[in-house]
């Protein structure tokens, strides 16, 4: 934070994904900027504040490949200053804001205005506010947004197609192709689903819920796949959920066709066996897998094909979520939980890594957004500071996003950034 005190960490646990590299050394930081890393530091202000670094872990700024803003259109959701807030507070220094806002992100005049208004948002510990644009304008499906005029400002161009667009899919990355920009796709909406609010299996007849068959995401995957392989345009698919899914991704990568996936944090922690209690929380889009489908989700991340986890931070009103499971709209909070929920899920137990988490959250999402991640090094200041055993209370006190819409509210977790 400019004008704050320098802080020197002493013995910390310094994360470099790009280095491949997890070791301890002290790190002086002046003015939100690392200013030195040496095993030893004993060059430093007078006025330094010295902290026992050895519990906590510093590593690259986090990165969210997409999540929702309710600004403009549903302010009371979250806003543009809620949703930066919650993303610094989570650890994030990049936040990629999807198109789906009131309007839509589809022409260059609501995206300029977007983007002035992050302008406003504050000097220190702001996340970088990116948009994605609509590939799609309006309510008119099938008719491309002015792509090249919007190209220069937008991180990227993302939607969503149903099985009957694919034509026009085609259409568009021939049109993206020289603009050479991230185009993210989501695969969960398409004719296939049957309206469905769980993935179809054992216990969506056990709990009596609409399934949605896991072919539904497999058939708009190996469609969208073959299109990409004659088009040769680089394309991210968004939100994969089912070990299908996995697969096929894993078999075009090794094809040589140019794709990158990802998957929510929330697929990586919950399946249908966790919908006994009908919490609406846990209504996502697409749904949550079966036990099989998590399983092969969290691999599919050890193994690379699936390249980076986003939040997908999605707020609502008290009111719009505390319905019925089938009735309640898609979607939950995370910017400031998927840190320390990962963290203890996966490292603390000694399923990944620290770096491999760290990696998937920071480093990989910059290289699907098309940007070079750079090692953590002296004038760094896009980097993270996390404690793994500070404990806190899921609330509005702590909380900085508008909405509770969370399976963790009320509770205490562990982890925090600070």
């Amino acid at each position: 934070m400019n004008g704050e005190l320098p802080r020197l960490l002493r013995k910390v646990r310094i994360l470099d994904p790009i280095a491949e590299s997890d070791r301890i050394a002290d790190v002086l930081i002046i003015n939100q900027k690392i200013a030195a890393i040496d095993s030893n530091i004993t060059n430093f202000p007078p006025n330094t504040q010295i902290i026992d670094g050895q519990k906590l872990v510093l590593g690259p700024g986090l990165v969210d490949l997409y999540s929702h803003s309710g600004e403009p259109g549903n302010e009371t959701r979250d806003t543009l200053q809620t949703l930066a807030a919650s993303g610094a507070a989570g650890g994030f220094t990049q936040i990629a804001v999807l198109p789906d806002t009131r309007p839509r992100i589809d022409n260059s005049q609501v995206l300029t205005s977007l983007q002035q208004k992050t302008q406003f948002l504050g000097e220190d510990k702001v996340p970088q506010i990116h948009f994605w644009s609509a590939i799609s304008s309006g309510r008119e499906q099938k008719q491309m947004t002015e792509l090249a005029e919007l190209s220069p400002h937008a991180i990227g161009f993302s939607d969503h197609f149903s099985l009957a667009d694919l034509p026009f899919l085609r259409q568009v990355l021939e049109y993206l192709q020289p603009l050479q920009k991230p185009v993210a796709i989501d695969v969960s909406a398409n004719e296939l689903t049957t309206q469905g609010v769980i993935r179809e299996g054992v216990n969506s007849v056990r709990y009596g819920l609409v399934g949605n068959p896991g072919y539904s995401e497999a058939s708009a995957i190996a469609a969208i796949l073959e299109i990409v392989a004659t088009i040769d345009t680089p394309v991210h698919l968004m939100r994969i959920s089912t070990a299908r899914g996995v697969e096929l991704i894993a078999a075009a990568k090794e094809r040589g066709i140019p794709v990158t996936a990802s998957t929510t944090w929330m697929h990586l922690l919950f399946s249908t066996s966790d919908l006994a209690s009908y919490d609406p929380n846990l209504r996502l889009e697409p749904p949550l897998g079966n036990p099989s489908d998590l399983q092969v989700l969290q691999q599919g991340v050890l193994a690379g094909t699936i390249d980076a986890i986003a939040i997908d931070h999605q707020g609502y009103t008290y009111e719009e979520k505390t319905v019925a499971f089938s009735e309640a709209p898609t979607g939950a909070i995370g910017l400031q939980l998927a840190l320390p929920i990962l963290w203890q899920k996966f490292v603390t137990t000694q399923k990944w890594s620290a770096l491999q988490l760290w990696q998937a959250l920071s480093t990989n999402p910059q290289l699907c957004l098309q940007q070079t991640p750079n090692t953590i090094a002296i004038d760094t200041t896009e980097f993270t500071l996390f404690d793994p055993e500070k404990i806190w209370t899921v609330n509005h006190q702590n909380i900085h996003s508008l909405s509770s819409n969370t399976p963790w509210w009320g509770q205490q977790i562990q982890g925090q950034t600070i």
